[in-house]
């Protein structure tokens, strides 16, 4: 079977409009047959003419910094803190301090102990304080697009234009680094050894970004403002190919190490801690019950991962005892899937990006052009859209699924659970 073409951008202000019951794509009139297929919209009866799809709403391509999903740890939360805990804490960008120290691990394997040129710690005050850290990022200063999302929940958390310093440049304060394998990392969590939290990188994928990729940074910015304590300020850590779980907020010590052993929680957890962000379709809650001959708009977010997006693709089928044929496997298998339209990058970025911020500065954009190099961005997610219409009375399932440029389609390359959750979202509904 020939593969769908890829997915065509379409502009925010035509975004909408690709909803209506005059979209390209919409689902094929008929019975509920489990064959039913996202097709061109079939002619409506006479005198009974489809009524359009209600538009979809425009999303904010970034997630104001109060309304990304809150998976934070502790008991208190550390954002809870007040007064002269939050100072007692260092969680004020006053009282911020990170320090940097080399282990000596219990590892029998790990011969040679890592060093460090000099230690930043609060015994000897050399920890790093946050005008240090902004004073860095005036000369290495990085900005970037990055979704946020966990390794163990379905639907994303927010996407934001995120600002700090290259993880490298602040290890690079400490002079030499001798015998290092890995870098360990963790925020505060309440004093209390049960609740630590801590993620770690390779100290190649700390040090050796190649040409093109994103670093692991220290972030002190979301939005263009400083980091909330909410989303883990004064500084969190920021790696743009990972799950969640290894930018890690509240960051305050950062330790190299030469044992090779990856020593993340989540490792801990029966996780993969070394799994990266996944590229996933999501799909947005449709009604639950569709008037015969009203079109429906359907759409969601596509997170580009570590292998990229080539299309958003969806399907719809007739449920078992809806009317006409129950659904058999052969019949699933000879369903085909019928590539969505993704939402265009921004005609104009000024009106996305936080005041005085240009996109010629943003990694992943063209220095002289201000558009992105590839589209969407690595690590980034946009919107998509489609539309049903015609379809017959009857229960129906509605599927969406990405593929990426491997032309893996989901859930692979990655099925499993323990490196990130990416199994197809499934929406039921009802034609009356």
């Amino acid at each position: 079977m020939k593969p769908p073409p890829a997915s065509t951008p379409v502009t925010r202000r035509d975004f909408v409009r690709t909803s209506s019951a005059a979209a390209t794509l919409a689902l094929s009139s008929g019975f509920a047959h489990p064959a039913n297929v996202l097709a061109a919209a079939a002619p409506a009866p006479a005198g009974a003419p489809p009524k359009p799809a209600a538009p979809t709403a425009p999303r904010p391509f970034l997630t104001p910094a109060d309304k990304f999903r809150d998976v934070s740890r502790g008991t208190p939360k550390p954002h809870s803190l007040t007064g002269d805990a939050l100072i007692q804490a260092r969680l004020t960008p006053e009282t911020w301090r990170l320090e940097i120290t080399a282990d000596t691990p219990a590892n029998p394997a790990a011969k040679d102990v890592a060093g460090l040129g000099q230690a930043l710690t609060l015994a000897d005050g050399t920890a790093l304080d946050l005008p240090a850290l902004l004073k860095l990022g005036e000369r290495h200063g990085v900005k970037f697009l990055k979704a946020m999302q966990c390794l163990n929940i379905p639907t994303p958390l927010g996407q934001g234009l995120w600002e700090g310093v290259p993880l490298r440049e602040v290890l690079r304060l400490c002079g030499p680094l001798r015998n290092v394998r890995r870098i360990y990392y963790w925020g505060f969590h309440n004093h209390d050894p049960k609740q630590l939290f801590q993620s770690s990188l390779s100290y190649s994928q700390a040090m050796e970004t190649p040409p093109g990729e994103l670093p692991a940074f220290l972030a002190y910015r979301l939005n263009g403002e400083p980091i909330s304590l909410l989303r883990g300020g004064p500084v969190r850590m920021v790696i743009p190919w990972a799950h969640g779980f290894k930018s890690i907020k509240w960051l305050q010590r950062i330790v190299v190490t030469n044992d090779y052993r990856a020593n993340d929680t989540y490792a801990e957890q029966n996780n993969d801690p070394e799994a990266p962000l996944k590229t996933a379709a999501y799909l947005d809650n449709v009604p639950a019950r569709i008037p015969a001959g009203q079109a429906v708009s359907i759409g969601g977010l596509v997170i580009s991962g570590w292998s990229g997006l080539k299309r958003v693709e969806c399907r719809d089928s007739a449920k078992p005892g809806a009317t006409g044929p129950p659904a058999t496997p052969a019949a699933d298998a000879a369903e085909q899937w019928t590539a969505a339209q993704l939402e265009a990058p921004p005609a104009d970025w000024t009106s996305v990006l936080p005041a005085g911020v240009s996109a010629r500065k943003i990694l992943g954009f063209n220095s002289q052009t201000g558009q992105p190099a590839t589209w969407p961005l690595r690590y980034s997610m946009i919107s998509w859209s489609a539309a049903l219409n015609g379809l017959a009375p009857g229960k129906y399932t509605l599927r969406a699924r990405a593929v990426d440029l491997n032309d893996f389609a989901q859930p692979e390359p990655r099925p499993m659970q323990k490196s990130g959750r990416n199994a197809l979202e499934v929406k039921e509904f009802e034609v009356v």
